[in-house]
């Protein structure tokens, strides 16, 4: 059941999108998706730790053959990040020639996916396209082309169906809003 207020660490957090908004979402980006590549069988690579609800809904609902793996990126650098993608890990696949669908919960900055996107480049797919539940359009910081988007929200911050705030959240049904910074 959901909850319209919830506290975490320190924040408190209003809900903002509720589950069954979100899935309503997933099942338009699933038909557009499946629609895409009815002649063609896509390997999504899920974004861990955020995208991992998406990928699992989004799944559920597209009615085409198509593979998923589930990767992690490194770009950090001591206690910061650096920018750049360092290291795909988990990604086992040979990716030359396939159509790949990048899966992520929400797009910021967009300096992970951006690097991704780069370092996927170097391994000669036939295609790499985005599909992200969440983007924020004034936080973006690099040119990316999100094909497939979900929702467009506000630089707000945000907890739920798989983002965390510091470890916790991942597991709220709904999205909540941050309501005091």
């Amino acid at each position: 059941m959901s909850q319209h207020h919830v506290k975490i660490h320190d924040k408190t957090f209003q809900i903002y999108i509720s589950e069954r908004q979100i899935l309503q979402t997933v099942e338009v980006l699933a038909a557009r998706i499946s629609h895409d590549y009815k002649h063609k069988r896509p390997l999504f690579l899920a974004v861990l730790n955020g995208a991992f609800m998406f990928a699992s809904d989004l799944l559920k609902e597209v009615s085409i053959n198509c593979e998923i793996s589930f990767v992690k990126l490194s770009s950090y650098e001591d206690m910061g990040s650096t920018g750049h993608v360092t290291e795909v890990i988990g990604l086992k696949e040979d990716i030359s020639q396939r159509h790949v669908i990048i899966l992520e919960d929400i797009v910021d900055s967009g300096r992970t996916l951006y690097g991704l996107q780069n370092t996927l480049a170097d391994m000669y797919p036939a295609s790499v396209e985005i599909a992200a539940l969440l983007v924020k359009p004034d936080a973006l910081q690099h040119p990316l082309q999100v094909k497939y988007t979900g929702r467009s929200i506000p630089n707000d911050f945000v907890v739920g169906y798989g983002l965390d705030y510091n470890g916790l959240g991942r597991n709220l049904r709904d999205l909540y809003k941050v309501t005091d910074l």
